[in-house]
């Protein structure tokens, strides 16, 4: 006489992180009360990488923790690389969900063709993520939220705006203006106008044929004597954030704080940002800050309390707007 079998499952909650995300992917496990879970990995002699987990991920809902950026060890193609080699790994694990945590996205600036014979890089890294076997992508702040729609699957784009938020709200006794550094950039400084009963300014900008390089030329709004706060979503070379910062001092403003969430800080940014008349620069953690990246000025709030809560949600199958009142979306 057969014999019915019942099966009784426990979702299982992994978390594992590359190597350029150590630190952040530790203040997420901190935040839910879990261990990160053990991964090995290296690199061979010539360059490939090659990645073990440390434990069985048979049937866990995994989240993939890495930022795309170099870190002491490699290089933002690294960081990519070897993210898209441990979702592999743990598709091959027979993991049943697999969830990439990337605080920062990379390529996210090529969202789209600007001229003739150029790739829209960000639609690849989505592909080539979802080819690997993800399931789901978790992100901060994304250069633009049409990216949302490249991955083939649930995306949850979280903002960094709430602890940004919280740095700000300690400078309420001051005059504050909001500063949009150019005029894509308008709704979102709109929506901390409203959140901090501030002002809207904007600057008006050109940018020249070279990249990176930025003029500024007007401010629209009143900066004079005023707190003017730049919010941007990345400061990478710092010469948008630098030319802003100086049309404002020259019209007048009291001082002037940059807020951003990513501080990718290439090249030349960190002399930058020292020797302009910024007086602050508060950004978060979803990037590593190597020594050379770190100065007087810089305020580093962090965004692992958000990204925890989110992977809670995911896990629980609960819903994430929810949990942020609708406000975690660009």
């Amino acid at each position: 006489m057969p014999v019915a079998m019942k099966q009784q499952t426990q979702k299982e909650l992994r978390i594992v992180s590359g190597r350029s995300s150590e630190d952040f992917a530790e203040s997420v496990c901190a935040e839910l009360g879990v261990e990160l879970a053990t991964s090995h990995i290296e690199n061979f002699a010539n360059g490939e990488i090659h990645v073990r987990y440390g434990e069985s991920i048979r049937g866990c809902d995994a989240f993939i923790v890495g930022t795309h950026a170099e870190w002491e060890g490699g290089s933002i193609n690294d960081a990519i690389v070897e993210q898209l080699v441990m979702v592999d790994a743990a598709k091959r694990a027979s993991a049943k969900r697999i969830t990439v945590v990337a605080p920062f996205y990379g390529y996210a600036r090529q969202d789209r063709k600007a001229s003739g014979r150029e790739p829209i890089s960000a639609r690849l890294i989505a592909d080539l993520f979802l080819a690997a076997g993800a399931k789901r992508l978790l992100s901060v702040d994304l250069h633009s939220g049409q990216i949302q729609g490249f991955f083939d699957g649930p995306v949850d784009h979280l903002t960094a705006m709430p602890v940004l938020l919280e740095y700000l709200r300690s400078l309420q006794g001051e005059d504050l203006v909001i500063v949009s550094p150019d005029a894509g950039r308008v709704k979102v400084a709109e929506r901390y106008t409203n959140l901090l009963h501030a002002d809207l300014a904007i600057v008006h900008k050109r940018r020249q044929n070279a990249k990176n390089e930025v003029s500024a030329k007007e401010i629209v709004g009143d900066v004079s004597g005023r707190t003017c706060v730049i919010v941007d979503d990345m400061i990478d070379t710092g010469g948008t954030i630098v030319a802003a910062a100086e049309l404002l001092a020259a019209n007048g403003a009291g001082r002037v704080i940059a807020a951003t969430t990513h501080a990718v800080f290439s090249g030349p940014a960190v002399q930058r940002l020292r020797d302009s008349v910024i007086d602050v620069v508060v950004c978060t953690d979803t990037l590593p800050l190597t020594p050379r990246k770190r100065f007087s000025k810089l305020e580093v709030v962090s965004v692992a309390p958000i990204v925890a809560r989110a992977i809670s949600a995911v896990f629980e199958d609960t819903s994430v707007s929810e949990i942020f009142g609708g406000n975690h979306l660009v």
